[in-house]
């Protein structure tokens, strides 16, 4: 009897091994080398990877709770910040030393890559095959998401035939008709707003005729915002009835629930905003963070953002149509990536970045 007990026990402790065995093994996603259980048991010590981001805590939570979910024992602790704020906070925690953010995800592309270029871990993701060469600088550096800067408009109070589809068509329609939209025409406080600045840098690069640009569109007098949500708000209510460079992403999570918010893809050229993401070299939770990386740029991360966070995806392998490929057949040539390299620092120059700020004040009236 005990010798039949005995090997009853032996026979469930190796049932028992083989099954945390299958298990591990099903833990390293599809695709991924063997080795790669090294990042995950790494990241399952650690417990917790800290990201500080641009993105809105409501927007990124489907992406959090599904990482979660596939990594059960690592948790993010999600910093949600302005991209002014981001910038600073991180700058200050790497100057003191002090605690900070393991990786950063932002779509203040200039200013992300101002601190990479200091401060980002070399991290070859095993995602990189996938990804378009533009979105990616020296294996530190990765955009992330694949988004349209848009017009908006109220669709109230804007008729259909009147939507502008170029930028020369938006400053015709302000300028033509002042009285009508007098201080009612909203942008990003290129200032106050890392985003807007580089979305106006942006434009000045793609569009010969950007000058003129601003003249018409600022001509019945301009309202400027740092925050996305409030010139969404203010077009919707009618307080305002144009808006221009706003991030597509959320106008068009808005207008699923806004009828009174219109959006717009410029057919002349529309920039293309990429999120940046980058592991500091300072994380405290270096395979958490490596783990978080490759889970954003994975099919099944990208297919979390495209489809339930409304964040176009970088990959052109993603369920629907909001991805490279789903926009390409919306707007073709039209599609302007802003590539994530050093050339975006260009206007962070001081004294570009002045005289800059003062054109646009000028041309705008601010």
């Amino acid at each position: 009897m005990r010798h039949s007990v005995t090997r009853t026990a032996l026979a469930t402790a190796i049932l028992s091994g083989l099954m945390a065995t299958a298990a591990i093994a099903q833990a390293v996603p599809q695709g991924y080398p063997a080795s790669y259980q090294q990042i995950i048991d790494g990241a399952k010590k650690e417990g917790k990877v800290i990201v500080y981001s641009t993105t809105d805590t409501k927007a990124a939570n489907p992406v959090i709770q599904d990482f979660e979910k596939m990594y059960p024992g690592v948790k993010v602790e999600y910093n949600d910040m302005n991209s002014t704020e981001l910038y600073s906070r991180y700058l200050s925690e790497q100057a003191s030393g002090s605690n900070s953010g393991d990786v950063v995800w932002s779509s203040a592309m200039d200013a992300t890559m101002k601190l990479a270029v200091s401060y980002a871990m070399t991290y070859p993701s095993v995602e990189i095959s996938h990804l378009p060469d533009w979105s990616v600088w020296e294996k530190k550096a990765y955009g992330t998401t694949y988004e349209p800067a848009v017009f908006i408009y109220n669709k109230r109070l804007v008729k259909s035939g009147e939507v502008p589809k170029t930028h020369a068509d938006f400053a015709k329609l302000v300028s033509s008709d002042t009285a009508r939209f007098k201080n009612k025409v909203t942008t990003y406080d290129v200032e106050k707003s890392a985003v807007g600045f580089m979305l106006a840098v942006q434009d000045k690069l793609n569009d010969p005729n950007y000058e003129s640009f601003l003249t018409g569109s600022s001509k019945a007098g301009l309202v400027v915002q740092s925050s996305t949500g409030t010139m969404m708000e203010r077009v919707s209510s009618g307080e305002n009835l144009l808006g221009y460079n706003i991030l597509g992403s959320y106008a068009e999570t808005r207008a699923k629930s806004d009828p009174s918010l219109g959006v717009a893809y410029p057919t002349d050229y529309a920039l293309v905003l990429s999120r940046v993401a980058f592991i500091s070299k300072a994380t405290q939770h270096p395979n958490a963070s490596k783990l978080w990386m490759d889970y954003l740029l994975s099919q099944r991360g990208q297919n979390v953002m495209a489809n339930k966070a409304d964040l176009a995806s970088v990959r052109t392998d993603i369920d629907g149509d909001n991805d490279v490929d789903g926009m390409t057949k919306k707007l073709g040539k039209a599609l302007k990536p802003i590539p994530v390299n050093k050339s975006l620092l260009d206007y962070l120059d001081q004294t570009k970045r002045l005289e800059f700020i003062k054109m646009w004040r000028k041309d705008t009236g601010k």
